[in-house]
């Protein structure tokens, strides 16, 4: 088991280069069934300047490849399709 709180800490980490991609923000859960259909994850610095925007992007729950003690691992290649459909929005 693990908390929320824990969760949130955890950094998002390409599976192919090791690149950290970000961090958890938020997270998309069915109240029904308890099921998490996405995570939320900030592509940025957690310091950034009051200026500066972060990027909030959606991931699907089904492209998390695995979860570790401080990282989830995520396949970079699904995950770049994912960031670009975003920044057409």
């Amino acid at each position: 088991m693990v908390r929320i709180s824990e969760f949130q800490m955890k950094d998002i980490v390409s599976l192919s280069n090791g690149r950290k991609l970000g961090n958890i923000h938020d997270l998309e859960i069915d109240l029904q069934t308890g099921q998490i259909y996405a995570i939320f994850v900030v592509n940025g610095s957690r310091w950034r300047s009051m200026f500066q925007k972060d990027e909030e992007v959606r991931i699907p729950w089904s492209r998390i490849k695995r979860i570790g003690t401080d990282i989830i691992f995520v396949d970079e290649a699904e995950l770049r399709t994912i960031f670009d459909e975003n920044k057409e929005k």
